[in-house]
């Protein structure tokens, strides 16, 4: 068997094989639109049950579908952000099945001419090296509606705001290795469609959802008979049910078993999969062309004018980042994850040092918003008081220690740095004579520490600048502090 130790994420030792996940992603994105996919009825999240229903989301005798030309634009130019190709020619079609909360019987949806085709993304895998994925398709359907078990004892109602919102799926490429690759996929998708205002990515709401296929096979043998998990809504999901559905399929095989190609649901109260239906294959759904909807043709000027109008997406402007502030892949990995960090960033961080910017975003400001449970647009320390927090750092007004308790007034109370330091009287302390007389107090204070220093005991350095910092209420300069200590010791 081999050694545990040398087992990479994704892989499963079994009591006679090493098995490797094959993971490859669904991702249901809901587009940021006013108004649905086929009707003009609103898409907002949060009404009254059955508030946002048209006739034509309900099915009624004689409606037709019409396209929401925004809701096109948007697919397009998440197509472009996902490096991918946009096709000129794309079809709707009648995916037929039944759902209790899906009033017309069939979903309309897109299936062998996509609006968007292949593509990719960049992420990191574990061991922090980049790996493309691959993208086999985006295209356009809507949502269905909701049923409610929970609302009375022995009835079903069903909720139709849902039904008819534009939906983006975004399939992948069985690419992924690992329920961690899986995660960064899935952040990494987010982040894009955030980038560029296609969709908001709010999970809790259902913004964002997967669909994780999962198979396991043997290392370099062929793909296995893949089971796929439905509805995930948040990373921590998404890693825990491929987890526990890749070693249940283990378990099964190494027993001598099959695994059937099924649809299952991750039940999140016990971290394990259940079966929900056998997996439906294309031909099962009866898709056809919907004889209401005429084929989508683009122009080419209109591919090229989304394309044009693109922000700077991620990947360029953590490259960006990097070279122009210096500072580490990790810092700018994170400050891009969402498009308002890296805003605030590059304000905070403007004539300063870059990395010591990073270094205080990073580890002092997302650290306090998240003791505080508060969003990122709640912050009440605007990116103008870091820079300027920074900058006291810099020009030695304040040391990093003082400037951490400034920091914590700033969150409390929204105050300037300035106004902070001034009005408790912060400042660092920079006057060699008084740091020296500072000094001279301590040396008095522990001459037979002194004894022991003078007689090679080294060690007891850091003692003396501690006592100091401590006399002076740590205003002292520390790098002063250094020096003029190591010269009166002598």
């Amino acid at each position: 068997m081999r050694d545990k130790n040398n087992i990479k994420p994704g892989q499963i030792q079994g009591q006679k094989n090493l098995w490797e996940m094959v993971i490859g992603l669904e991702i249901h994105a809901q587009i940021s639109s006013n108004s649905k996919l086929f009707s003009g009825a609103s898409a907002q999240f949060g009404k009254q049950a059955n508030e946002n229903v048209s006739l034509v989301d309900a099915a009624m005798p004689g409606m037709l579908p019409v396209i929401n030309e925004y809701c096109i634009k948007q697919a397009i130019k998440s197509g472009h952000a996902l490096n991918a190709k946009i096709n000129k020619f794309s079809v709707f079609d009648r995916k037929n099945y039944f759902y209790a909360d899906l009033p017309q019987g069939y979903q309309i949806s897109q299936y062998k001419s996509p609006i968007v085709g292949q593509g990719s993304i960049k992420i990191n895998d574990f061991e922090n090296n980049e790996k493309i994925v691959g993208i086999e398709r985006l295209h356009l359907e809507q949502d269905a509606g909701k049923s409610l078990h929970d609302q009375h004892p022995s009835k079903s109602f069903i909720d139709l705001n849902r039904t008819g919102v534009a939906l983006m799926e975004i399939v992948s490429k069985p690419d992924l290795r690992s329920p961690e690759e899986a995660a960064s996929y899935v952040k990494k998708i987010r982040s894009i469609l955030r980038y560029v205002r296609s969709c908001d990515g709010n999970m809790e709401e259902g913004s964002l959802r997967a669909d994780c296929n999962v198979s396991v096979r043997r290392l370099g043998e062929e793909f296995g008979t893949r089971c796929e998990i439905k509805n995930l809504n948040s990373t921590k999901f998404i890693t825990q049910a491929i987890q526990y559905e890749a070693e249940r399929q283990v378990e099964i095989l190494e027993e001598g078993g099959k695994i059937n190609q099924e649809t299952r649901l991750f039940d999140t109260s016990t971290g394990q999969t259940r079966s929900m239906r056998n997996k439906e294959d294309a031909h099962d759904y009866r898709y056809f062309p919907d004889p209401d909807l005429l084929p989508l043709e683009l122009e080419e000027t209109l591919i090229n004018k989304i394309k044009d109008e693109l922000p700077e997406l991620p990947d360029k402007l953590s490259e960006r980042l990097i070279n122009e502030y210096k500072i580490t892949p990790y810092d700018a990995a994170v400050i891009v994850e969402e498009r308002e960090f890296a805003d605030y960033y590059e304000i905070a961080a403007q004539d300063r040092d870059g990395k010591l910017v990073a270094n205080w975003m990073i580890t002092e400001l997302f650290g306090a918003i998240k003791k505080e449970n508060l969003s990122f647009n709640d912050n009440p320390v605007p990116p103008q008081n870091l820079n300027e927090l920074v900058f006291l750092i810099e020009n030695n007004t304040i040391s990093g220690k003082i400037a951490k308790e400034v920091f914590l007034q700033m969150m409390k109370t929204s105050k300037k740095p300035k106004d902070i330091v001034k009005e408790k009287g912060l400042e660092q302390v920079t006057d060699d004579s008084v740091i020296e007389g500072y000094i001279d107090s301590v040396i008095n204070d522990n001459r037979d520490k002194v004894e022991e220093y003078l007689n090679g005991k080294d060690k007891l350095f850091g003692f003396f600048v501690g006592q100091v910092m401590k006399v002076s209420q740590g205003k002292a300069n520390p790098n002063l502090v250094n020096q003029l200590l190591k010269s009166k010791l002598k």
